[in-house]
C-alpha cells in the first residue's frame, strides 16, 4: 500500500508548533514586535534576563593547561593505528564504513563532545568560512585547552563520581567539587589525582581529596566495592554478603580487599568507621579521642545548655557546622574481621582476615607502607592491567557513545571487549600517554571513524557494536541544557561554584588544639551564614543570575544534587547516588520542558545571544542567523523556503523568528548528535 512519507524535520517542527501554539512562546523575540535588524529598538519591556549574562564577559573564565601543538604528528599517527586496527575488524566482518562528516556537522560535534555545547553563531560562521585545511585539528585543540572542556569532563566525573555538596548533614564538600574542576583544568594525570583520592588525610577544605574517601563516610565495604567498579571496571558487590553468584569473586576475598582500607577513620576528630557487624576489635576507639573530637563534643553540649538555659531551640545548623570542621580523615591499619554469619567452610565467623588483592600483587615499592596506601598503589598501578584498561574504555564511550566493554564496569571472562585487540591496543596507549586522559581525548576523536557520521546502534539486539562510526545519541541533560544557555546568555560563565579557598576562608574553624569558646565558634559560624551557606547564597545567586527560578549558569557550577522538577533532572541528570546514574529515555515531561520551559522562554528574552544576534543583521539574514545559531549550519533550498513562509505568515517578522527559533528547537537534528 502507498505510503505517506514523513515530514521533513522542521516542516514536522513547524507543524507541530502551531499545534501547539498555546504552549509556544510566540510572543516575540524580545517579547516586543520588533524587526530583527534594528540596530537601536525602543525597549516596549525592561530586560528580563540579569545583567550578569546579558554582558560579554571580560575575559577567561579560568586558566587551563594548554596542548602541546608540536605533538600533532604523533597524535595523527596513533589515530591511524586505530583506524587500522577498526579497519582490520571491518573488513573480516564485512561492515561498511559511513560517510565522513561535513564541516557543519564536524563543528557541531566537536564542540558538543569536547565542549558540552552547540557553537555559538560568531564561532559557527567563522569556522564555517575558514579555508584552513587544519582547521578541523586546531578547533579540537582549543575545544581541549578550554574551561568548555573542563565543564563538559567534570559532568563526566560528577556522575561516575557522585559529587554532591552535601553526601550528609555534616560533610560539605563544595572544596572537594572544587578540587575536581581544578585536577581537570591542570590536565593533572589520572593515576595520580586517583591515587591521592584515595590516600589523603585531613579535613575537607585543608585537603579537599579527601571527599572521595568521605562520600562513603561509615560504609567501609561499600566503599570498597565503588572504588573497585569506578577505577577497575570489576563488580564484586554481591560479595560483600555472599560468593558472588555470576563471577569468580568470594565473601572471603572481598573481606581481604576491604582489610587493606579498614583502618581508614573519617569521624568527628578522626573516630573511625562505624563498626560493621563487629569487623573491627573491640575497644578500637578507645585511642581515637583527641582535642578536635573533645571540642566538638564540649561545644555542641555548651551550645545545647545555653538553649535550654534561654528557653529556645538548639541550633541544628550551628551542630552541624561544628561537626563539619570536626570531620577528618586519617588512617591507622585495624584488623577487619568476617561478619558472625559467615557460612563458608575457608574461615570461621568473626574470625580476622589479612590483606589479600584480588590479583596481582601490590608493588614493591608500597609494601612496607600501610594498607590504604597499599591498596591505593595496587589500585593505580602501572602493571595492573584493570586500571588501564577500565579508563581507556570509559574514554572511548565518551567519544562513542559505546565501550568496548558493556557495561562499563563489568569486565569479566564472560564478557570480554566486543575488539579485544582494539581494547589491548588502548589500554597500552593509556600507558604510553602517562594516563593523559585529555591527550587520549585527542587521538580518539582525530580518529577516521569518530569523524564519521553517526549510525543507531540498539544494545537490546544484543549484537556488539561496530565502531564504524560513533553511535547516535541523544544530547545529555548537561549537554541540552549548556547548548540552551548558549542561545541565552553572553556570558555562561558569569557564575561559578565557589573556589576551595573560598569556602575555606569562610567555614574554617580550628578544633584542633583548645577549645575556642561558644562566643568564637558561633562568631565564626555567623560568618559562614553570611558569606558561604546554601541558603544565603543560593537566593543571592538567584537574585543576581536567575531567570524565572533557573539560575543561569553552566550545568557543572549548578547547586548538586538539583531538585527533581529541574530542567536537567527532567532530561536524565541522577541524584548523584548511584555510579553513572543519568539517563536519556524519552518522557514526556522533557516535551513539555521543551514547549514551554523557563530556558526555553529565557531564549527568546530580550538581550538573549540569539535575539541580540538578529538585531546586528539584516532582517534578510535571519532564517541563515537562526539555523546557525541553532544548528550549526545554513539553511538548505527547502528549509528557507519553510522559514520564509513562517516568518512572513505570522503576525510581524519578530513571532515569526520566535517560532522558528522554537521550532529548531525541538527537531531531533538539535536534540541529537549526528
Amino acid at each position: 500500500m502507498p505510503t505517506t512519507p514523513p515530514p521533513r524535520p522542521l516542516l514536522f517542527a513547524l507543524l507541530v508548533a502551531a499545534a501547539c501554539a498555546g504552549l509556544a512562546p510566540s510572543a516575540g523575540l524580545g517579547a516586543e514586535t520588533k524587526k530583527p535588524g534594528a540596530k537601536k529598538a525602543r525597549a516596549a519591556v525592561p530586560f528580563r534576563l540579569p545583567a550578569a549574562v546579558r554582558d560579554a564577559p571580560d575575559g577567561a573564565s579560568f586558566a587551563v593547561a594548554p596542548i602541546d601543538r608540536t605533538a600533532r604528528d604523533s597524535v595523527h599517527a596513533a589515530a591511524a593505528r586505530i583506524d587500522a586496527i577498526l579497519a582490520e575488524r571491518h573488513a573480516r566482518d564485512g561492515v561498511a564504513a559511513p560517510p565522513l562528516l561535513s564541516d557543519p556537522q564536524f563543528l557541531r560535534r566537536a564542540y558538543l563532545d569536547l565542549g558540552g555545547r552547540i557553537p555559538t553563531h560568531d564561532e559557527a560562521s567563522a569556522f564555517l568560512a575558514s579555508t584552513d585545511p587544519d582547521k578541523r585539528v586546531a578547533l579540537v585543540d582549543s575545544l581541549l585547552e578550554s574551561p568548555d572542556w573542563v565543564s563538559r569532563f567534570y559532568n563526566v566525573w560528577a556522575d561516575t563520581l557522585r559529587l554532591t555538596e552535601r553526601p550528609q548533614k555534616n560533610l560539605w564538600s563544595e572544596a572537594y567539587l572544587d578540587w575536581v574542576k581544578r585536577s581537570i583544568a591542570a590536565n593533572r594525570p589520572y593515576d595520580e589525582w586517583v591515587h591521592e583520592m584515595l590516600t589523603a588525610d585531613g579535613k575537607l577544605w585543608e585537603n579537599p581529596a579527601v571527599g572521595y574517601q568521605l562520600r562513603d563516610q561509615g560504609m567501609p565495604l561499600p566503599y570498597i566495592d565503588n572504588t573497585v567498579r569506578v577505577f577497575l571496571g570489576t563488580q564484586i558487590g554481591c560479595a560483600q554478603c555472599h560468593n558472588h553468584p555470576f563471577d569468580a569473586w568470594t565473601q572471603h576475598q572481598f573481606y581481604e580487599l576491604a582489610a587493606f582500607t579498614a583502618g581508614t577513620r573519617s569521624g568527628t576528630g578522626g573516630k573511625p568507621e562505624k563498626p560493621l557487624r563487629k569487623e573491627m576489635r573491640k575497644g578500637a576507639r578507645a585511642d581515637t579521642t583527641d582535642a578536635t573530637a573533645k571540642n566538638v563534643r564540649a561545644l555542641i553540649a555548651a551550645s545545647r545548655k545555653r538553649a535550654h538555659e534561654n528557653g529556645t531551640k538548639v541550633n541544628n545548623a550551628f551542630t552541624q557546622f561544628l561537626q563539619a570542621n570536626g570531620t577528618v580523615v586519617n588512617f591507622r591499619d585495624r584488623e577487619l574481621k568476617l561478619p558472625h554469619d559467615y557460612q563458608y567452610d575457608d574461615a570461621k565467623p568473626e574470625e580476622g582476615v589479612a590483606s589479600h588483592v584480588l590479583w596481582g600483587e601490590v608493588p614493591e615499592e608500597a609494601r612496607s607502607l600501610d594498607g590504604r596506601a597499599q591498596f591505593a598503589a595496587w589500585v593505580t598501578a602501572r602493571d595492573n592491567p584493570q586500571f588501564a584498561r577500565t579508563i581507556a574504555n570509559r574514554m572511548w564511550k565518551l567519544c562513542f557513545g559505546v565501550g568496548l566493554v558493556e557495561p562499563i564496569d563489568d569486565f569479566r571472562p564472560d564478557n570480554p571487549p566486543s575488539n579485544p585487540e582494539l581494547m589491548d591496543h588502548l589500554a597500552a596507549e593509556m600507558l604510553r600517554l602517562d594516563f593523559d586522559l585529555r591527550e587520549f581525548v585527542r587521538i580518539v576523536v582525530s580518529t577516521e571513524a569518530w569523524q564519521r557520521r553517526a549510525v543507531p546502534y540498539d544494545p537490546t539486539t544484543g549484537e556488539a557494536f561496530s565502531f564504524a562510526a560513533p553511535s547516535l545519541r541523544r544530547q545529555s541533560a548537561e549537554q541540552l541544557w549548556d547548548s540552551i544557555l548558549t542561545l541565552v546568555a553572553h556570558d555562561p560563565w558569569a557564575y561559578e561554584r565557589p573556589t576551595g579557598e573560598a569556602f575555606a576562608a569562610a567555614v574554617n574553624l580550628d578544633l584542633s588544639r583548645k577549645n575556642p569558646g561558644l562566643d568564637a565558634a558561633h562568631a565564626a559560624f555567623e560568618r559562614y551564614e553570611d558569606s558561604q551557606s546554601p541558603r544565603k547564597t543560593r537566593r543571592q545567586t538567584m537574585q543576581t543570575y536567575g531567570y524565572k527560578g533557573q539560575l543561569l549558569a553552566r550545568a557543572s557550577e549548578l547547586p548538586t544534587p538539583l531538585p527533581l522538577g529541574h530542567f536537567l533532572r527532567q532530561f536524565g541528570q541522577g541524584d548523584r547516588e548511584t555510579i553513572d546514574g543519568n539517563r536519556t529515555v524519552a518522557t514526556v515531561p522533557q516535551i513539555l520542558a521543551m514547549f514551554n520551559g523557563p530556558i526555553t522562554h529565557a531564549m527568546l528574552e530580550r538581550g538573549s545571544t540569539v535575539v541580540d544576534e538578529l538585531a546586528e543583521h539584516d532582517p534578510a539574514q535571519a532564517v541563515d542567523v537562526i539555523f546557525l545559531s541553532i544548528l550549526s549550519r545554513l539553511p538548505d533550498e527547502e528549509d528557507r523556503k519553510l522559514a520564509l513562509e513562517e516568518i512572513t505568515s505570522a503576525a510581524d517578522v519578530s513571532t515569526g523568528c520566535g517560532n522558528l527559533i522554537w521550532a529548531l528547537l525541538n527537531t531531533r537534528e538539535f536534540l541529537f548528535i549526528q
